[in-house]
């Protein structure tokens, strides 16, 4: 029995679904990667195509790391302030190191380190994680949740006939409702 059992096993054990879920999600995250020259590039950034329980599954993955990354957009901003455009191991960042600057940068980088390592430890892919706290995180720093939809597709998967699910973020490839706009009749001439 699973009496209050969180969760889809999806048909494999603990190990093989926090991996397939890693996977998913870190995906996720390398389809917003500029990849116009690699010869597996995404078709649409921000989207990938999965089976309905997979998306079900990895989704509150994927919005635990935009959430983890937003929490720390503020750190981000202020080491920013503190930090150097030196290049390392030059005598400018060398002084860097030496002055006041660089004691404020590294104690407003410290959450940011714990939050990436966090991240790390749920997707796995340092790339993907690298783009979320470039790209993706701050794109949501607005939005207080619900970062990701999922869209059923029509048609089945061939082979097995699994319904099949489109996993994309908010406000990347949002439809745009256009107001139909109310017919007028013009007055026929009477003859």
């Amino acid at each position: 029995m699973r009496h209050r059992r969180k969760g889809r096993t999806l048909g494999r054990n603990p190990s093989h679904q926090r991996a397939l879920l890693r996977n998913l999600a870190s995906a996720l995250f390398l389809t917003e990667r500029d990849a116009e020259d690699e010869d597996n590039a995404p078709k649409v950034k921000g989207r990938i195509i999965t089976t309905l329980p997979k998306a079900k599954e990895v989704r509150p993955v994927v919005e635990r790391c935009i959430t983890i990354a937003k929490r720390v957009l503020p750190s981000m901003e202020e080491a920013a302030k503190f930090g150097t455009t030196a290049d390392r191991n030059t005598q400018a960042w060398k002084d860097w190191r030496k002055s006041d600057n660089y004691t404020k940068w590294n104690q407003a980088m410290a959450p940011v380190v714990n939050a990436r390592r966090r991240a790390i430890r749920l997707l796995g892919d340092k790339q993907a994680v690298r783009i979320l706290f470039a790209d993706v995180a701050p794109r949501f720093a607005d939005r207080q949740g619900g970062y990701t939809r999922i869209l059923k597709l029509a048609k089945p998967r061939l082979g097995d006939a699994g319904d099949r699910a489109i996993l994309e973020f908010v406000g990347v490839h949002d439809r745009v409702r256009a107001k139909s706009t109310k017919p007028t009749f013009e007055a026929q001439p009477t003859s």
